[in-house]
């Protein structure tokens, strides 16, 4: 007999008509808190930017709040697009975050910025740091910050994210193609394939994650994850009403 297939939520704090943004967070608020029960393993927060309908800007901020109303499930980003962040501001966010709230703490990363060319060049200031080559790299040094045993040089030779962690969060690669499934078997980081949006590549990248997959000292299998758009309600009729209204 097969093991239930872990559920997980994610959250855009969507702003709805005549909703404020308070509005949107409280929503945020009282999803994380219904669904802090058993059977739901993790919850994720969005990283959007200057985007009229999504009041998740700052994922480790929402994190915070949202971690500190539950107690039982995970709480993460899905993802921090490490594009449009120095690694080591990152690094420093999330292992606060770890040592505020021991196992508990995800961090999904995305190479992609997430927004509009204007908006990445607001966030980081310097064209030339917007580049998606330099991903890996980034990555990499991430990960050494985070105490990762096996990153040698980089950003960890000079810095450390906190001055004493004892713990670090789990780093989950996000993405909707299979250079990111590669990279993450690769590195044998888990790895969320975006199959609410990119719904036609989803086999054949979970499979070049399996295919490339290597062990590490955070995995020793693959451990794939898959989103999907879903509708919920009180009443199992009423999921096809609002299916047929939309």
């Amino acid at each position: 007999m097969s093991e239930p297939l872990p559920l997980s939520a994610f959250e855009l704090a969507t702003v709805g008509s005549g909703q404020s943004t308070a509005d949107a967070l409280a929503a945020t608020t009282a999803v994380a808190r219904a669904a802090d029960r058993p059977g739901f393993t993790r919850l994720w927060v969005a990283e959007h930017h200057n985007m009229p309908a999504v009041a998740s800007t700052s994922p480790p901020v929402l994190m915070a709040h949202l971690a500190g109303v539950t107690e039982r499930q995970r709480i993460g980003s899905g993802g921090v697009m490490l594009p449009n962040h120095a690694p080591l501001v990152v690094a420093e966010q999330f292992a606060l975050l770890e040592a505020l709230h021991p196992g508990r703490i995800d961090l999904g990363i995305g190479r992609a910025p997430g927004t509009d060319a204007h908006t990445a060049l607001a966030l980081r200031r310097d064209p030339a740091a917007l580049s998606a080559d330099d991903f890996p790299q980034h990555l990499l040094d991430l990960l050494g910050l985070l105490g990762d045993p096996r990153v040698e040089g980089g950003l960890a030779e000079r810095f450390r994210a906190t001055p004493a962690a004892v713990s670090a969060p789990q780093v989950v690669l996000l993405g909707s193609s299979g250079f990111s499934a590669q990279l993450a078997g690769q590195l044998g980081l888990p790895f969320a394939f975006a199959h609410h949006f990119g719904g036609p590549h989803t086999v054949t990248a979970v499979g070049l994650y399996r295919d490339s997959f290597r062990l590490s000292p955070v995995l020793e299998r693959p451990y794939a994850i898959v989103t999907a758009n879903v509708l919920a309600a009180g009443t199992a009729a009423e999921p096809g009403r609002l299916t047929a209204g939309s």
